[in-house]
């Protein structure tokens, strides 16, 4: 199977294409293989929802679950051995793609349980558990920038973990991100750890930014806060690899950088378009620069491959034109520090809401093979 030429395209302008989603009949079925080969996929990311939306669908998972049914775990157990069983499948089939990039790319990512974004311990703990669990070099745990979490990101790169840091919305906690990345390897490198193994991301929330200040927008109901809808998100995001390229240019990375420490990427998530007046591949067409991940859905990497346009950079000429799109945002009443805080706080319980539902469907089926047998 030849590789898509505008995804590809994407790809050598520096942009490494990860899907996310990921689901047993996705395995099963060689799906993923065909997008590794067809499609240019470097990468898989998942969340709880994904999870909840892949264990609803189809019969994919109940001949684990009646084993698990016969064993008497307990649900929480039974959604780990679910879950971390397909991340392990995903990292295997991405090994190749993991040792052809020198451990750059071929990643998979697993969410650490959202009910312990507000705990740092449990967080850590987590992290270090479901490293363990999936036991896999080409994985990534996932831990939230919350405030809590920070510390947990830098415990975690400390013991060597490779972390995928995710609903991160504002340009202030992402400097709080990279801090705490850089915090980790110092710790790391005190502990002995080699640097060049650990690998992380920054998981910046890109659709999510415009839905809620569009909503914003039309609420204060000028012209000049209408003329501003659909721009917020790119210009955050784009202001966001301005913050990137500073902090990997300072004098403290300069030195982990010596010592064998490789820089976290910003990753591009949120990337579907959930306005339909807007260009459907937007948030990837304006997102393009070196050394980023975007995350999709399937949808949005066919639709790209179908009409998406590459230039070799859309951010960094469009700094200034950034920061002019924010201080408009703010002349016309949107207030972004409560974007951001109601954005993060949606973010968490949207997870929550999914973990729940994923428990619930497992004790379900549980008890259903239970009766069964």
């Amino acid at each position: 199977m030849s590789a898509n030429e505008n995804l590809a395209g994407l790809s050598a302008a520096g942009v490494s294409v990860w899907i996310d989603d990921i689901s047993r009949h996705r395995l099963e079925s060689g799906n993923l293989k065909d997008l590794i080969a067809g499609s240019s996929v470097v990468g898989v990311t998942s969340n709880p929802t994904i999870f909840a939306t892949a264990i609803s669908k189809g019969d994919g998972y109940d001949g684990q679950i009646a084993d698990l049914a016969v064993r008497k775990v307990s649900v929480e157990e039974a959604a780990r051995a679910i879950t971390t069983y397909d991340i392990r499948w995903a990292a295997d089939v991405l090994a190749p793609v993991f040792e052809q990039t020198g451990g750059q790319d071929g990643r998979v990512s697993i969410e650490v349980d959202p009910r312990l974004a507000h705990d740092t311990k449990a967080t850590i703990a987590e992290a270090k558990y479901l490293w363990w669990a999936v036991d896999r070099p080409n994985t990534m745990i996932k831990i939230p920038a919350t405030e809590a979490g920070l510390p947990a990101i830098t415990a975690a790169i400390s013991a060597g973990i490779s972390v995928n840091v995710t609903l991160i919305f504002s340009l202030e906690r992402y400097r709080g991100v990279m801090d705490a990345y850089m915090a980790g390897l110092e710790g790391a490198k005190a502990a002995g750890h080699d640097l060049s193994q650990i690998r992380s991301v920054a998981s910046f929330f890109v659709s999510r930014v415009d839905s809620e200040i569009d909503k914003r927008l039309d609420a204060i109901g000028t012209d000049e806060a209408k003329a501003l809808k659909g721009k917020a998100a790119i210009a955050n995001a784009r202001l966001a690899y301005q913050e990137f390229e500073n902090a990997f240019a300072s004098p403290r990375w300069e030195a982990l950088a010596a010592a064998g420490a490789v820089p976290q990427r910003p990753l591009w998530a949120s990337t579907s378009v959930k306005n339909p007046d807007y260009r459907d591949v937007m948030y990837v067409e304006d997102l393009i620069a070196p050394g980023t991940v975007n995350t999709m859905p399937e949808g949005t990497i066919h639709d790209f491959a179908d009409h998406g346009e590459v230039e070799a950079d859309t951010i960094r000429p469009h700094y200034a034109d950034a920061a002019t799109v924010m201080l408009q945002l703010e002349r016309v009443g949107i207030d972004y520090a409560d974007v951001v805080k109601v954005l993060e706080d949606e973010g968490v319980e949207k997870f929550i809401v999914s973990w729940n539902q994923l428990l619930e469907q497992i004790e379900s089926k549980l008890e259903t093979s239970g009766e069964q047998k």
